[in-house]
């Protein structure tokens, strides 16, 4: 009976977060808003102007999901209190363990539309495209590359993502020297700016033979993935592009043909390449949207007017500038250097248990 005390503490904690949930997300507005979008798509001239009615009817499947969404967690909710309720007066172990594992799941779904309800930023809702680079250090720095491309990877199945990679360079002797994916779903770039920095981990190296410990950096860039609507020039002029042969981790990309492009923006240096893709064409489409992620994204940073006003802006993979340190001795711990968020279990963040900090990050920034 102590398990039912306990998961009905938890159910009503739910409900006060489900309560300021629908206060933040203001659903009756949406709701409201929905219905107006809905009655603008019925009119006779709607379909006159393409561009708008697929603006339109974005618009109203975002407020559709994120309406049901909610809907659907209260009613979970009420569903489980009621359950909770009938085992307090007539007990069933085997409902006793469904109870406790939907409560867990409905847990975790409140927390991840909690996180939601942070967004603010404009490009928030699109996709994300993430780079890993290794910092100084060789194999070492490589091989922590390759470990935070599989935490990402974790994160992304585990929350409902979908991971494609677009480059990847093995490391010399081990892990990744770099590699780029594009991470699609709902509100992607939302979550994952919140990882853009320098990750350092501290570790017994398994590359020593001596078992000394070792502090490694790795960069995270995060790009919102840039959709049609968004118009960015580019002088054609200001671009060199290459192509090249694809290769990839354990050979799974090579070609015969040089399929793989690589574009640079020679004004401000910035470098994107694409193998992902059979064909040349379609590694050169995929590119040349990774080159005006990182020009959008440039561009409002410096608040430049024009693309030709750029500069490229190096930062240091190095001690001093980590966002996170990930220790794995002679203690364990994880710890976010800008809110402060630490949790001991380094295993369960290394299989993508991230959430939390990006939660407090948000939260951080809705507050400066």
């Amino acid at each position: 009976m102590i398990e039912l005390e306990e998961n009905f503490k938890l159910l009503q904690e739910l409900e006060i977060k489900i309560k300021q949930i629908q206060t933040s997300i203001k659903i009756e507005s949406l709701k409201s808003e929905l219905k107006n979008l809905e009655n603008q798509s019925l009119e006779d001239d709607f379909w006159d102007d393409s561009k708008n009615s697929s603006i339109v009817f974005a618009k109203i499947k975002t407020l559709q999901k994120k309406i049901k969404t909610y809907e659907n967690l209260q009613s979970e909710l009420k569903n489980l209190i009621e359950m909770n309720n009938l085992l307090t007066q007539e007990f069933d172990e085997e409902l006793l363990k469904e109870l406790l594992i939907h409560t867990t799941k409905l847990e975790k779904d409140i927390n991840n539309l909690e996180i939601q309800t942070l967004f603010s930023g404009k490009y928030d809702n699109n996709n994300a495209i993430i780079t890993l680079h290794p910092g100084a250090g060789g194999t070492e720095s490589q091989d922590w590359v390759q470990m935070l491309y599989r935490m990402y990877g974790k994160w992304a199945n585990s929350n409902g993502f979908s991971l494609k990679e677009l480059d990847y360079l093995d490391g010399d002797e081990a892990g990744i020297k770099s590699v780029t994916a594009l991470i699609s779903g709902d509100n992607a770039y939302g979550y994952l700016k919140s990882e853009m920095g320098v990750h350092r981990l501290v570790r017994i190296s398994p590359f020593d033979s001596g078992g000394r410990r070792h502090t490694s950096f790795a960069s995270l860039e995060v790009l919102p993935e840039i959709s049609d609507d968004i118009e960015i020039e580019i002088n054609t002029d200001d671009l060199r592009i290459d192509t090249y042969r694809a290769s990839g981790a354990g050979g799974q990309h090579i070609n015969k043909t040089d399929s793989a492009v690589r574009i640079t923006h020679i004004p401000t240096n910035i470098v994107v390449s694409c193998q992902s893709e059979r064909s040349q064409t379609m590694n050169k489409e995929t590119a040349m949207k990774m080159l005006k992620s990182k020009l959008l994204d440039l561009k409002e940073k410096e608040n430049k007017a024009t693309i030709s006003e750029l500069k490229g802006i190096q930062k240091d993979i190095a001690w001093g500038s980590q966002i996170r340190s990930y220790v794995f001795c002679p203690y364990t711990l994880v710890k976010d250097h800008r809110t402060n968020y630490e949790v001991g279990n380094v295993e369960a963040v290394m299989n993508g248990e991230i959430n939390e900090f990006m939660k407090e990050y948000l939260k951080m920034i809705l507050k400066n």
